[in-house]
């Protein structure tokens, strides 16, 4: 543990010793040090605490780290334990100590003679030494994350070496704040929730629609270049897929459960694709000479995901995946990932997250794998040496894997600097060992082939999140809902307005533009201009070509960006917004 996490578990213990000063009835359950941070899970019996009651706390805190007191570690019975717990009525501790084997040491830390609390450390030895802090919210979190335990309010604050560091992460969240990802899909006008269809559930308005099937075909469009057929699958198949293919094992309590009334067969919301992309390679008999074999598909799985821990689109019921799984010989592995690692690329370079860095993810010792132990050395040797011939910024993990095989993950890092893991590369020997998949090599042998998992942009509700934070709204031109708005002084230049669509229709009839077609809307409503511009600006619209009547009487355009302000010539538009 590096001294700035001693510190961050330190304040934990800083934050429950000041609730027990103003709190003295609190029941405390865990307190570890996280990213950025620390919290603590608190039972405050009947009194309610909200962000309200932060100030009063974090003074209190200040005033114990003031005193510069010690942390000293004790190592007791488990008999001493439970005495100690049950003399502070300290329930969830004693649960967590009725745990322990009989033999065990335990250990506690006493922050100097005001408060004991259960922890194995270690923590820095001073109070002094905590370094700069702030408590930031308060939320609800389940016992042990039970959702049938307690509900307990949990305290999160935030932790840093020096006051300089502490402020630019505040920064940086009050930037995060303003482009949240839920704040503006609604006021772009992006997608919504009802209670009427579920949580979870996320349903997109046409321009979020057009958002999402622009990302998802500019997906598509990319790996249908690298040889990559569409394919269609059902919303609902028989349990029986999975239970071959070893994901209701793994995963079965996630399945949303269909009971067929008519054959009273149970069937099950699709929670991913990949065992029905394998029964479209079963179809018909294949040779070394169709190989690889390449599928794609742009579709929505269902997982039942527990409601806490939904969050806007960053974790739904309903995920759309851009899919896509290669079937092919062990010889082809290398060059197979190579070409998806190039999409990779060039997909999140055009999404402006151009810097990418690849978690290799390994099996741990864990009994969650399946497949033969050596087929995973061999496997996870090849994925480090695609990582080196492709000079990717890797990193390797244990644990990480999937439970069918090793994976490449790339971590893209979005405008605040916060990465997140979005596109996969996975390499598979089990399923198809355990569908019976087979070819005739070139010695007219049977042989099985690799499976090989792969998602450009992973979910798309997901990978929506991140980039409308990273963009904060403001989309790039190509894939912007609406690209350009028309937007009029006053009613007299309407003739000229219809000169200007007719350049604009004949960019769409050509389809010039980088990516796709144009998209444009005109505003010519009674409104005055300001009120129009302020309009436009809100909806974040790239565009603005704002038309008066002396841009008619020269035949020019007065084009609003972002960034800048320029006149143009009419004739010069088409080429103006190409170059965009």
């Amino acid at each position: 543990m590096d001294n700035l996490e001693k510190m961050r578990h330190t304040l934990s213990h800083v934050l429950a010793a000041a609730v027990r000063e103003l709190y003295p009835t609190a029941s405390f359950g865990i307190g570890p040090a996280i990213d950025n941070g620390f919290y603590y899970d608190i039972d405050f019996g009947d009194t309610k605490i909200s962000d309200t009651d932060l100030p009063k706390i974090e003074k209190k805190m200040r005033g114990i780290v003031a005193r510069k007191l010690d942390m000293i570690k004790r190592v007791v019975t488990k008999t001493e334990a439970l005495d100690w717990a049950r003399d502070h009525q300290q329930n969830y501790k004693i649960e967590l100590i009725n745990e322990l084997p009989e033999d065990a040491e335990i250990s506690f830390y006493d922050l100097g003679d005001i408060f004991t609390d259960l922890c194995k450390g270690p923590h820095v030895k001073n109070t002094k030494d905590v370094g700069a802090f702030k408590l930031v919210r308060v939320a609800g979190a389940y016992w042990r994350g039970d959702e049938k335990r307690e509900m307990l309010t949990r305290i999160y604050g935030v932790a840093f070496s020096t006051e300089e560091e502490l402020a630019a992460y505040l920064k940086q969240q009050e930037e995060a704040k303003a482009r949240d990802h839920r704040k503006l899909g609604k006021e772009l006008d992006l997608f919504c929730f009802s209670d009427l269809v579920g949580a979870g559930l996320p349903l997109f308005t046409p321009r979020g629609t057009e958002l999402r099937e622009l990302m998802a075909n500019y997906s598509l469009s990319l790996r249908g270049r690298e040889g990559f057929k569409k394919v269609w699958t059902p919303h609902i198949t028989k349990t029986d897929l999975y239970k071959t293919s070893g994901h209701y094992a793994k995963f079965g309590d996630e399945l949303f459960m269909v009971h067929s009334q008519v054959s009273g067969e149970d069937f099950a919301m699709k929670p991913m694709n990949c065992p029905h992309h394998a029964q479209i390679f079963a179809s018909r008999p294949r040779t070394y000479r169709d190989m690889p074999v390449r599928y794609m598909e742009a579709t929505t799985d269902y997982r039942d995901e527990k409601t806490g821990e939904l969050g806007g689109l960053s974790r739904v019921r309903s995920l759309t995946q851009d899919d896509s799984h290669v079937f092919c010989m062990t010889t082809q592995i290398k060059d197979e990932v190579k070409r998806l690692v190039s999409i990779v690329k060039e997909l999140y370079s055009t999404m402006g997250m151009q810097k990418l860095r690849a978690r290799l993810s390994y099996r741990s010792d864990e009994d969650k794998y399946l497949g033969d132990k050596k087929l995973w050395e061999m496997a996870q040797k090849q994925i480090k040496q695609a990582a080196i011939d492709n000079g990717l910024d890797y990193f390797e993990q244990e644990g990480e894997a999937a439970f069918y095989g090793p994976k490449i993950d790339f971590m893209a890092e979005d405008a605040l600097g916060r990465e997140h893991q979005l596109a996969t590369i996975q390499l598979d020997f089990v399923q198809p060992e355990r569908f019976g998949l087979e070819f005739i090599n070139s010695k007219g042998e049977k042989e099985r082939p690799v499976m090989i998992h792969h998602a450009t942009l992973g979910s798309i509700e997901r990978f929506l999140s991140v980039f409308i934070e990273h963009t904060g709204g403001w989309f790039p031109f190509w894939c912007a809902p609406e690209q350009v708005r028309i937007v009029t002084v006053n009613d007299q230049v309407s003739d000229y307005v219809s000169q200007i669509v007719t350049v604009l229709d004949e960019i769409i009839l050509n389809k010039p533009l980088k990516y796709n077609e144009l998209r444009y809307a005109i505003d010519d409503s009674a409104d005055s201009l300001g009120k129009k511009i302020k309009r436009a600006t809100e909806m974040k619209i790239p565009v603005l070509l704002i038309i008066g009547p002396k841009d008619a009487e020269e035949g020019i355009v007065s084009i609003r960006l972002r960034d800048k302000e320029e006149k143009i010539k009419l004739t010069k538009l088409a080429d103006y917004l190409r170059g965009l």
